[in-house]
């Protein structure tokens, strides 16, 4: 039986199979997008986050590479030194606040603000058959930004009640902005905290434990609905520990730095996962190459359900887009289920 893509992608998120593999992304770059679309990108637009494609041009490029969402992001700031890159790109640089006499830098929109939800209850009545995925932070990649590691990692040690302080308060906009986002009718809550190199956590499982899963645990009571996590790099150190916060999926299981079939081996009946095309791969491989990776993920990690392909981070603008258009367009092909791919 045939499936709208919101249908597919709760149904996918509960690890039941559907009627075929669904597809997500974070960003799409919006260099990438309209090339994809054949139109002319917009000039001066500034790549923030995921928030910045109108729902009628997330619908547009969610119809053209069959992904079964639309994504509607926000933010908490983070006051830190910008740096800009390659093709309107921005990224973040050292940290702003050092100290107490900072915390006046974290300034926050008032979250109990009704005008601050009038973008998002537009954008939701015109999501139309997609599921509409509402993309935040729980509030620990923004205390850890917003610091930088060097000072975080020091006043784990010299000053405890700082962190303390800085995590509470962006916990504290998290859940009260989450729950909202949720009252008016988004579908799927993902929280993009990155807690990881590619060798491991950047924290213990005991100063996770100590300084973020309190944070974490607070914002994850708020979400009523399916939730997604995001972080890149290996975090399998703390696995345990965040899988505790009952989130529906994991994502993207860095090809880099996480085996993808051990992570649905071990906890594939407790969290649906989410990833792992590799972006260098996007990038640099050929469609031939895109598409036996994308036949190897939908063989081994499909059948049974509890499984969506992603790319392993997000479409950056160094993507081809004949990678990407691959990348679906296999997936059209050979994801239905039941999987049977040669």
């Amino acid at each position: 039986m045939s499936m709208t893509p919101h249908e597919r992608f709760l149904c996918a998120l509960n690890r039941d199979e559907p009627d075929r593999v669904p597809y997500f992304e974070l960003v799409i770059d919006h260099s990438i997008v309209h090339k994809l679309l054949g139109e002319a990108p917009v000039e001066g637009f500034v790549e923030t986050g995921p928030s910045n494609l109108d729902i009628e041009l997330e619908k547009r490029i969610s119809r053209l590479l069959h992904r079964d969402c639309v994504c509607y992001g926000w933010r908490a700031p983070v006051p830190t030194r910008l740096i800009s890159g390659k093709n309107g790109r921005v990224f973040y640089g050292d940290g702003l606040v050092k100290s107490e006499q900072d915390l006046d830098k974290l300034d926050f929109p008032d979250p109990y603000d009704d005008s601050h939800y009038e973008p998002a209850r537009k954008f939701l009545k015109k999501k139309d058959e997609f599921a509409a995925v509402f993309i935040t932070r729980a509030g620990a990649a923004p205390a850890m930004l917003c610091m930088g590691q060097t000072t975080f990692t020091y006043a784990m040690y010299d000053n405890p009640a700082l962190i303390d302080e800085i995590v509470r308060r962006y916990t504290d906009w998290s859940a009260a902005v989450i729950e909202r986002m949720i009252d008016l009718g988004f579908d799927v809550v993902c929280c993009t905290d990155d807690l990881a190199f590619n060798t491991g956590p950047f924290l213990t499982p005991q100063q996770f434990r100590r300084f973020l899963l309190p944070g974490y645990k607070k914002v994850a009571d708020k979400i009523t609905v399916p939730w997604i996590s995001h972080s890149d790099g290996n975090f399998m150190p703390i696995m345990e520990d965040f899988l505790s916060l009952g989130m529906s999926g994991i994502h993207p299981i860095e090809p880099d730095a996480m085996d993808i079939n051990e992570v649905k081996r071990n906890y594939g009946h407790r969290v649906c996962i989410l990833g792992n095309i590799n972006v260098g791969l996007l990038a640099h491989g050929t469609p031939e190459e895109v598409e036996a990776l994308v036949k190897k993920r939908l063989r081994e990690l499909a059948p049974g359900g509890g499984y969506i392909l992603s790319s392993g981070n997000s479409i950056p603008s160094y993507c081809k887009p004949e990678n990407v258009l691959a990348m679906t367009r296999t997936l059209e092909r050979y994801g239905a289920y039941p999987i049977s791919i040669p």
